[in-house]
């Protein structure tokens, strides 16, 4: 079992597990439309508290998950991220997900955000690769990748959607 995520604290964010009080900051974040540009239109309500569960679950299970990105000047949620086990095309990675709402966009907190936590994903969990699957036409999102150091090793659809898969090191 990896050892558990404590918060985390960037020049500008703390990044904290999510809480039950969270709930109304996530669902205003994943059903804002605007923070779903490339990908088709968001989750309804009932869905992202389904989301929500199974992300908490995640957190009672293997003691890390998705995190709350709380502005330290503001106090305010802005964002939600981190990294959670998946298996995909048959091996086991951590994703690593980001979604901030629009109005702080352009601000660097996704890399300020993830480079964080992959500090902690390389030091708790370095056997399992890290990855990210974003929308072909999420230029934002594959900006983010790079800057992180990921390379992009394959594209293919996704969720329904054309998609392009980066990875922080090679298979």
């Amino acid at each position: 079992m990896a050892p558990a995520l404590p918060d985390l604290r960037t020049e500008r964010l703390l990044l904290r597990r999510l809480g039950v009080e969270d709930l109304p900051a996530v669902v205003e974040i994943q059903t804002d439309p605007r923070t779903h540009p490339y990908d088709p239109p968001p989750e309804s309500t009932a869905r992202v508290r389904m989301q929500f569960v199974l992300w908490q679950r995640h957190w009672v299970e293997h003691r890390f998950g998705y995190l709350a990105v709380v502005e330290v000047e503001t106090g305010r949620i802005v964002g939600l991220g981190g990294v959670q086990f998946k298996d995909l095309e048959d091996e086991p990675v951590l994703n690593l997900y980001y979604r901030f709402r629009p109005e702080v966009w352009g601000k660097g907190y996704a890399p300020e955000m993830a480079k964080a936590v992959l500090a902690w994903a390389e030091r708790a969990i370095p056997e399992r690769p890290v990855v990210i699957v974003t929308n072909v036409d999420n230029e934002p999102a594959c900006r983010v990748a790079e800057k992180l150091g990921f390379v992009e090793y394959r594209q293919a659809d996704y969720d329904g959607a054309p998609a392009r898969f980066f990875r922080n090191r090679p298979r």
